[in-house]
């Protein structure tokens, strides 16, 4: 009784063996965001910076290459003030507006019309492989009737890809 108890004991108390295997994985995105053409704006009355052509302004493009369509969603935002400006001493209206400019598939072409906007922000499905090509208005009034002081102003446009 005493040989299998010891034998028991010497049983329990070794170490147990065991080994990790780790696996690892690297995903690439299948999207894609370029900025074709950054915005700049037109002053084409005091009070009034607008990236329209029309106002002397450059509208800004932002590419966007979906290799998996049906994965991604483009979330593009407008901006809602300045990044940097001189100091404004009155308020600022700001409006804006994203819309596709251009498209590789004709599948895409409800993009325009089958996208979700709220606040400043603008979703579209990109449900189908290609490029697309939005293009972005902002336009920012500032007081009522007043001037613009002289200085830079610079505003930013967030273009996200959002998995599905």
């Amino acid at each position: 009784m005493k040989k299998l108890a010891a034998t028991t004991l010497t049983i329990l108390a070794l170490p147990a063996i065991a080994e990790e295997a780790v696996i690892t994985g690297t995903i690439e995105s299948k999207c894609v965001i370029n900025i074709d053409v950054n915005g700049v704006y037109g002053n084409p009355v005091a009070g009034t910076l607008s990236t329209a052509p029309s106002d002397g302004g450059v509208l800004p493009i932002i590419r966007y290459d979906i290799a998996l369509g049906d994965a991604y969603t483009a979330r593009i935002t407008a901006p809602s003030s300045f990044s940097t400006a001189p100091s404004l001493s009155d308020v600022v209206d700001w409006s804006a507006d994203v819309e596709v400019n251009e498209v590789s598939d004709t599948a895409m072409s409800d993009y325009e019309t089958s996208k979700v906007e709220y606040d400043y922000t603008t979703e579209f499905d990109m449900h189908t492989a290609g490029t697309t090509w939005f293009k972005v208005t902002s336009k920012a009034e500032y007081g009522y009737g007043k001037p613009y002081p002289a200085g830079t102003y610079r505003a930013i446009v967030m273009a996200e890809c959002i998995a599905n």
